[in-house]
């Protein structure tokens, strides 16, 4: 597990606007990330009422929530949340693999930065680490929706 993380220069959210869809599959864990992602958010200086929420089923689900939400109001970063962790099969990877794809598209599309915020691994204690005991993925997650909306209403006013 990458300790590696950016170190951003000035974290304000109190100008922006953000979507979050967060998975409800391994719910405690999901709602742990979701809760730190808030947490940050307002930390930054972001308005309970420029943070829109909602759950979708699966972290399969995520990328669509995300599209409905932002097809229908503007904000300026999107957060797709979710916790996968390995069973049986390979079927984690597809689910991982599949979001990303689809958080990414909706990104390119749109113009909206959608940052990935699902943690997928092979076991609970993976997860668990992530989520808070050892490293606050959501707290990251956040900063980086913070950079990016930040960096997208910079261009959005024509700024160099």
């Amino acid at each position: 597990m990458s300790l590696d993380k950016p170190i951003s220069d000035s974290i304000d959210a109190s100008a922006l606007r953000f979507a979050v869809v967060a998975a409800r599959y391994n719910e405690n864990l999901s709602d742990h990330l979701l809760s730190s992602v808030i947490g940050r958010l307002k930390e930054a200086g972001a308005k309970d009422e420029n943070i829109v929420v909602e759950r979708v089923p699966g972290s399969h689900e995520v990328p669509a929530g995300l599209a409905m939400l932002n097809g229908n109001e503007n904000f300026d970063c999107l957060i797709g949340l979710g916790v996968v962790i390995q069973g049986d099969t390979s079927h984690h990877k597809l689910v991982g693999e599949s979001a990303a794809f689809g958080l990414q598209q909706i990104s390119i599309a749109s113009g909206s930065p959608a940052i990935n915020g699902i943690v997928v691994v092979d076991e609970i204690e993976q997860a668990e680490s992530r989520v808070g005991s050892e490293i606050d993925r959501g707290a990251e997650f956040a900063e980086a929706a913070i950079t990016m909306g930040n960096l997208r209403n910079k261009w959005k006013r024509g700024a160099r």
